[in-house]
């Protein structure tokens, strides 16, 4: 008891040498848990709510954030299988293009042969019937000729019958000859 007596000394001494005021303490106190409790119950509470709610919607857009990276890699990935298979697509037509077009060409090439051909046949064929025009024409005009020297040899007019007997002897001399 005296250590206690001796403390409750202490504690007055310190007491009134700092001028501490117990009633006005004890009041400061009261409103100082007052205010906490205000500040903690109406302003802390919801500050804490607000940050934990910004807290899983940073949570969420992190997750969000990966799956859309996630997604963006999947994307990139078909994208790249879609380029390949058009790319791909794209060399089989042009082989397939290439292929038609040298078909197409030799055919062109095959139809130009024959028309040619047909051509060239068609001329050697005119040609023939030329040929044998202008022989037929000469033939005709060598056996007037040959009439004619006939007649002029012999110094009298051919009949009709001696005319055509010396032609057709004069284009049998010719056609051997030939």
């Amino acid at each position: 008891m005296i250590a206690l007596a001796s403390l409750s000394d202490v504690t007055t001494g310190i007491v009134e040498k700092f001028g501490v005021d117990t009633p006005l303490l004890i009041a400061q106190a009261i409103n100082f848990v007052i205010v906490a409790f205000v500040i903690w119950h109406f302003a802390l509470k919801k500050i804490l709510l607000t940050i934990d709610e910004r807290e899983k919607k940073i949570a969420d857009s992190l997750k969000n954030a990966e799956k859309i990276k996630l997604e963006l890699e999947a994307t990139e990935k078909q994208q790249n299988e879609t380029l390949l298979e058009a790319s791909l697509e794209a060399k089989k037509t042009v082989a397939s293009a290439q292929e038609q077009a040298k078909s197409y060409i030799e055919s062109q090439k095959d139809e130009a042969r024959k028309q040619a051909e047909e051509i060239v046949e068609k001329a050697k064929s005119a040609m023939e019937l030329e040929r044998q025009r202008v022989l037929n024409d000469a033939r005709e005009e060598i056996a007037s000729l040959v009439i004619l020297t006939t007649s002029k040899v012999l110094q009298r007019e051919l009949a009709d019958d001696e005319k055509s007997r010396f032609s057709e002897s004069a284009a049998k001399e010719i056609s051997f000859s030939s």
